[in-house]
């Protein structure tokens, strides 16, 4: 019974993934149905420290209600600059209903590092790379300005593109060390 939210989770990230990888879409059906299971996770198991931790366990509704919240305040605001995709943002959500709002604010700073590298990797393969560093430069000194202005920032799309990112990698990229460590120790990687 252990590894089976850890195995749900997984799962969910895996088509998540292969979602965006094929369509760069994530489907509402995948994000809404995982954030419904890990609230009944979390609230239908014995009280413990976690799903993927010792002492193994439910943290409760109100706590993985708090981890979707949060998992889903953290990314609104690239949403609103329109540096991610609506799917993206629901799914560090899901995650959060797993794994509760420590645990999601930890994996969003993975997630944040892995999708720099993995827009490094991308861009580097395809060829893109200076075109990326170009647009970065530039969405991020208007964006300043804009906030500077007292205009809400946000990033309009760039000339030249340089490209869109499957984030859902990024994302799994992101749990993956908290999952793993998690389940090989059964302690928490975060807080």
């Amino acid at each position: 019974m252990t590894f089976l939210p850890l195995v749900i989770l997984c799962v969910l990230l895996a088509l998540a993934v292969w979602n965006d990888l094929r369509t760069r879409r994530i489907p509402n059906a995948l994000v809404f149905g995982g954030a419904v299971l890990g609230l009944i996770l979390n609230t239908a198991l014995p009280p413990g420290d976690g799903l993927f931790i010792q002492v193994f366990g439910g943290i409760g509704f109100l706590k993985a209600l708090a981890g979707l919240a949060v998992g889903l305040l953290l990314l609104l605001p690239m949403y609103a600059m329109r540096a991610l995709g609506a799917g993206d943002v629901k799914l560090l959500a899901m995650i959060g209903a797993f794994v509760g709002p420590g645990a999601v604010t930890g994996i969003w700073l993975l997630t944040l590092l892995a999708g720099g590298v993995l827009a490094l990797v991308v861009a580097g393969f395809n060829g893109r790379l200076k075109p990326m560093v170009y647009n970065t430069w530039h969405l991020l000194k208007y964006s300043m300005l804009r906030s500077l202005a007292g205009e809400v920032p946000k990033m309009d799309a760039p000339a030249t593109p340089s490209g869109r990112l499957p984030y859902a990698v990024a994302i799994a990229a992101g749990a993956a060390p908290y999952l793993i460590f998690g389940a090989s120790t059964g302690r928490s990687l975060f807080f």
